[in-house]
């Protein structure tokens, strides 16, 4: 299997885990502090992939642990801090839809510094994707501002240079299995503190079995994005990649109407329609960097 074939899948395998992991939430009715929630599964993660690091060295070329360090701050600290803190402030909706626009982002951030090259076929099938979420979540499009809207954009916009910086890093020899010990790992650092500063750590000792229960799987579910999604990230373009994740919204859709009997509207049909078109062509298409190389 050629290694854009190869990336392509795997992405398409954290698409569909996201979408899964939505409507396995639902099954969830009790809550956990998400600041100590976050921080337990990203320091869990964390240490596994320091383990599966220290496996699979190959021939990479590591950056600096300081590297890694950033990336972590960036996108399993601040990021998880600003989308938390704005979702009290708006709908879990539109904080989602909002969420969804992080392609646009990537891609800006990947044209401009990481030369990547977007064909006309490919700014047309990402542009038939965004328009089907639109239509998708039509109900959830945040039509007045809201502070929770602008934290969740900000989050969603750390979480491009964060992948930005993920796929500069794995250019430049690192290995997807440090990127990922690195994000998680010094994430949960960031969050731990941020908890402590909050005076939550001590509801870590309060949590109860159920709890423990609903992390676990929750650890489990994130394990496999960040297992598929930097691995995938590894062999192709991050601009195509997170066009890709543009699916998960159809994959809670149709696992929705399987297993909780949830009802589909004309809209989400055809905006479900437009995605799964645009995320075909897209899928089809090879990874291509300015000047014709290839990531």
């Amino acid at each position: 299997m050629d290694k854009e074939t190869l990336g392509t899948l795997l992405v398409l395998g954290t698409a569909i885990g996201s979408g899964a992991a939505i409507v396995i939430n639902r099954f969830f009715v009790l809550k956990v502090e998400p600041v100590v929630f976050t921080a337990i599964r990203a320091l869990f993660i964390g240490l596994v992939f320091l383990a599966l690091s220290k496996k699979f060295k190959g021939e990479s070329k590591p950056v600096p642990l300081w590297n890694l360090a950033v990336l972590g701050l960036i996108g399993g600290g601040l990021a998880f801090l600003l989308f938390f803190t704005g979702l009290p402030l708006t709908t879990g909706g539109r904080a989602a839809f909002i969420h969804k626009t992080l392609p646009v982002w990537a891609s800006l951030l990947a044209l401009v510094f990481l030369g990547e090259k977007l064909t006309d076929k490919q700014k047309l099938a990402m542009g038939t994707a965004l328009l089907g979420l639109v239509v998708l979540q039509y109900e959830n499009l945040p039509l007045d501002v809201r502070t929770g809207d602008i934290l969740a954009l900000l989050a969603t916009i750390l979480w491009a240079v964060e992948n930005t910086l993920a796929k500069r890093f794995m250019r430049l020899g690192e290995t997807n299995w440090r990127v990922t010990f690195g994000r998680m790992f010094f994430g949960s650092l960031f969050l731990f503190s941020v908890a402590a500063l909050q005076g939550k750590l001590h509801l870590i000792a309060e949590l109860q079995p159920v709890q423990w229960l609903y992390i676990a799987v929750s650890t489990l579910l994130l394990t496999w994005y960040v297992l598929t999604w930097y691995w995938g990230l590894r062999f192709i373009n991050l601009s195509k990649a997170s066009s890709i994740l543009l699916l998960s919204p159809v994959i809670s859709l149709v696992l929705g109407v399987l297993f909780l009997n949830e009802p589909v509207y004309s809209l989400q049909l055809v905006g479900s329609a437009l995605i799964l078109l645009g995320c075909g062509i897209l899928a089809r298409t090879k990874s291509e960097v300015a000047g014709g190389g290839f990531p």
